[in-house]
């Protein structure tokens, strides 16, 4: 088999040590060299300069959890890098030991069988960190008021069942009032705000309830809790803007217009894609990475299921909550494409399709950088279906044996 990489490197990286083998040409034929080194700062560097001695120049590692991040900070500026998934070496039979998994992880890179997974650079990956953890605390948000929803249900508070938005300016001064414990449900009802009083009458019902010194405690943790959390979100906003380069920031600011895509949607998406796609030869390609793409599982001629695959699991996150956005915005063409597939397939496969198409517009935005979204609107949709119905009766037709040519109707 031919050799690609003569002086190269295979690393097998733990939480506390890293397993190198080192393979490079000798007369007659090649050599290896295993060793094991901490994991620490120190221990890194010594592995540096143990590369360096054999003039390694490429380099080849697992993506194993977090671990495999600091070897790479201290190895980049060094080396080539090549980050494998565990499953494309796992495919290789193989005796499962730490010498010789980096053995045969060095044996693969030499002759060029490994795939590297794409890694931006390091201001990016901090970007990432940042909007990753934002994502988390606005999932635990979500995660709190929805226990405190629970709360209120235990104690036959129906408060969901009227207010669309129980943390809404209402909402909150209506259990600010229950806390207090100072007030009867008729009273508390007359705190609605704006088109919330047309419900005073249902809010006399909902807030009718149990509401005892146990729920207080709780409602009262949860409330301070949904508080803190829209601080450290409100704090790591400002964080991330501070973060972007003037270059990103103008393609938030140029993403912003698709609907379901707001400030925090464009910025995960240059956290996550940053503001070149050149690295993906096709859209495809793209959607196979975001795992936006349905699943090809064929033998003997049957086809199994179309499920999706994983893939980059934060960007796939942050646009099927863009598409869920976007599914409601009405008058919108993505609404009315949401609404047409969503009555033939259902409606989860639908937000993925959603998801998959702003992908797609995302996508050719930035491969053209001088592009502009237009809202085509739900009209635009509408007259797409009517033309493509006229094409496949006029087919059916001819096909049948009878010619016939459309003309637009008039009147």
């Amino acid at each position: 088999m031919d050799v690609k990489f003569e002086r190269c490197c295979g690393l097998d990286v733990h939480k506390a040590s890293v397993v190198a083998c080192c393979i490079w040409p000798e007369p007659g034929g090649v050599e290896k060299e295993v060793r094991k080194f901490g994991a620490m700062t120190c221990d890194l560097e010594s592995l540096a300069g143990w590369l360096t001695a054999h003039e390694v120049t490429h380099v080849a590692m697992e993506s194993t959890g977090s671990y495999w991040k600091p070897v790479w900070n201290i190895l980049e500026e060094s080396f080539e890098l090549i980050l494998v998934n565990p499953q494309h070496i796992k495919a290789f039979n193989r005796d499962k030991t730490d010498p010789k998994d980096c053995e045969w992880i060095a044996d693969l890179l030499r002759h060029g069988l490994l795939k590297s997974s794409f890694v931006p650079d390091r201001r990016q990956r901090d970007l990432r960190e940042l909007t990753r953890y934002r994502s988390s605390q606005k999932q635990q948000r979500t995660a709190e008021i929805n226990r405190l929803l629970k709360v209120l249900e235990g104690a036959n508070i129906k408060l969901s069942s009227v207010a669309s938005n129980v943390m809404g300016k209402s909402g909150r001064d209506m259990l600010a009032a229950l806390l207090a414990g100072d007030k009867r449900p008729e009273e508390i009802a007359e705190l609605a705000r704006g088109r919330m009083r047309e419900k005073i009458p249902q809010l006399r019902q909902a807030l009718a309830g149990s509401f005892g010194p146990h729920q207080r405690y709780l409602i009262a943790k949860l409330l301070a809790h949904i508080d803190y959390l829209d601080e450290t979100i409100a704090d790591l906003d400002r964080e991330v803007a501070a973060q972007l380069s003037p270059a990103e920031h103008e393609v938030v600011v140029k993403l912003d217009p698709i609907p379901g895509v707001g400030t925090g949607v464009g910025e995960a998406v240059v956290a996550e894609l940053g503001t070149n796609v050149d690295r993906f030869a096709t859209f495809e390609h793209l959607a196979s990475w975001v795992a936006l793409c349905p699943g090809n599982r064929r033998s003997a001629g049957k086809r199994g299921s179309g499920k999706t695959r994983k893939g980059n699991k934060a960007l796939r996150t942050i646009l099927v909550e863009a598409a869920e956005a976007a599914s409601m915005k009405s008058g919108s063409y993505l609404q009315a494409q949401f609404s047409r597939l969503s009555r033939r397939i259902g409606r989860k496969k639908a937000i993925i399709a959603l998801a998959r198409r702003i992908l797609e517009i995302i996508y050719h935005m930035l491969k053209t950088p001088d592009s502009v979204f237009q809202e085509k609107g739900a009209h635009f949709m509408h007259e797409e279906q009517k033309e493509r119905a006229i094409r496949l009766h006029v087919r059916r037709l001819q096909e049948l044996g009878h010619p016939v040519q459309p003309f637009p109707a008039t009147g």
